[in-house]
């Protein structure tokens, strides 16, 4: 009888784990540095190599289909469009004047 699923071996799992601890080692060393303006994108960048380790193992994206890949991808692009209209939305309520101010 064969498995459907493929059986992914402890030491990618262990190789993850010491990944993530790299992450989470890095991020705390981002953060006891003072780079400026870069301090935001330095941590979104960690936090969003974090997540892509996390979504494609522990989610099983590596073995999955390509549409299950696809959902992924396109969950992520309308994340960025949610992010994209909410900033628009902030950044220009100060360019109609408040009655009363």
């Amino acid at each position: 009888m064969s498995s459907a699923h493929p059986i992914t071996p402890v030491r990618v799992y262990l190789a993850v784990f010491v990944a993530l601890l790299v992450g989470t080692a890095l991020t705390v060393f981002a953060a006891s540095i003072d780079m400026g303006a870069m301090n935001t994108p330095v941590a979104l960048g960690i936090a969003v190599a974090k997540a892509s380790i996390v979504a494609i193992y522990f989610m099983g994206l590596r073995y999955t289909t390509p549409l299950t890949k696809v959902v992924a991808v396109a969950g992520l692009f309308w994340l960025f469009i949610m992010f994209g209209l909410s900033m628009s939305d902030y950044l220009t309520r100060s360019w109609m004047g408040v009655p009363g101010r």
